[in-house]
């Protein structure tokens, strides 16, 4: 039989347990944003700007963009959210879950080929050119290539350029795009295809070559506040995401601002 004491103790480990695995918007920040997680390093900066200038506070959930509408869609209490694809905001806004007179394209970015390492050979990207050779017996890190952004376009321009179904089998599929560049900054996977920003924030990767634009979709970072919030600081960070400041810190990143 449990003593009062360890009763006590009980309480309080699961209290603490609870409150570790609770949503951080359920404890702090006047709004929660959805924001693709090939926008962090960014949009941390973005967020530290705007809650210096104004005193608000915004809790952000990165991920893939596909887990993220899909968590909407259910119900999840997000204010923001800012796609890596377009399709994925369509289909919110089809269901009535954005607010679509809100929605900008707010950015753009490139799909990179990388390697681990500093100082990897760089590859010539064109029709039919041996990835498969280059890899052997090692892995291609991706984001998850039937719904993720990131690796939904990777996989088009392989596609395009006629080499997909040679790599298919040494393809290692990962949550979201950042968990891709973090195998190959790790040497866990010799190379991977992820967004040219991502290759920006991560020191032990090399960019070995850029896919030619006409390869793939473009790629645009929708952003558009949910119908569901009745927060005004939402609109109000949606507009700050095209200041001057907001502008600078994703050019920093490798970023092309769309909606200057």
């Amino acid at each position: 039989m449990f003593t009062c004491t360890r009763r006590a103790t009980l309480v309080l480990a699961l209290s603490l347990a609870t409150s570790l695995t609770l949503p951080a918007a359920a404890m702090a920040g006047d709004i929660t944003v959805f924001a693709a997680a090939s926008m962090k390093n960014a949009l941390d900066e973005v967020i530290t700007n705007w809650t210096t200038e104004t005193g608000n506070t915004a809790v952000v959930s990165y991920a893939g963009s596909s887990a993220l509408a899909k968590q909407i869609q259910q119900g999840a209490p997000a204010d923001v959210f800012i796609s890596a694809a377009v399709n994925w905001m369509d289909t919110l806004q089809s269901e009535n879950l954005i607010k679509p007179d809100t929605r900008i394209d707010l950015l753009g970015n490139s799909i990179v080929l990388i390697a681990h390492g500093t100082d990897a050979a760089p590859v010539d990207i064109a029709s039919g050119f041996d990835l498969a050779g280059l890899l052997g017996a090692n892995k291609l890190a991706m984001a998850m290539v039937d719904s993720v952004p990131a690796g939904v376009y990777g996989k088009a321009a392989l596609t395009s350029l006629g080499v997909w179904e040679t790599v298919a089998p040494n393809v290692a599929q990962a949550d979201n795009v950042r968990a891709a560049l973090a195998l190959v900054a790790t040497g866990e996977a010799p190379m991977g295809i992820v967004y040219a920003t991502d290759a920006v924030a991560e020191p032990d990767v090399s960019v070995v070559g850029t896919f030619p634009v006409e390869t793939h979709p473009a790629v645009i970072y929708p952003a558009a506040v949910t119908a569901e919030t009745t927060k005004p600081e939402a609109e109000d960070f949606l507009t700050y995401l095209s200041s001057a400041a907001a502008v600078a810190a994703f050019e920093r990143q490798g970023f092309t601002v769309l909606n200057k």
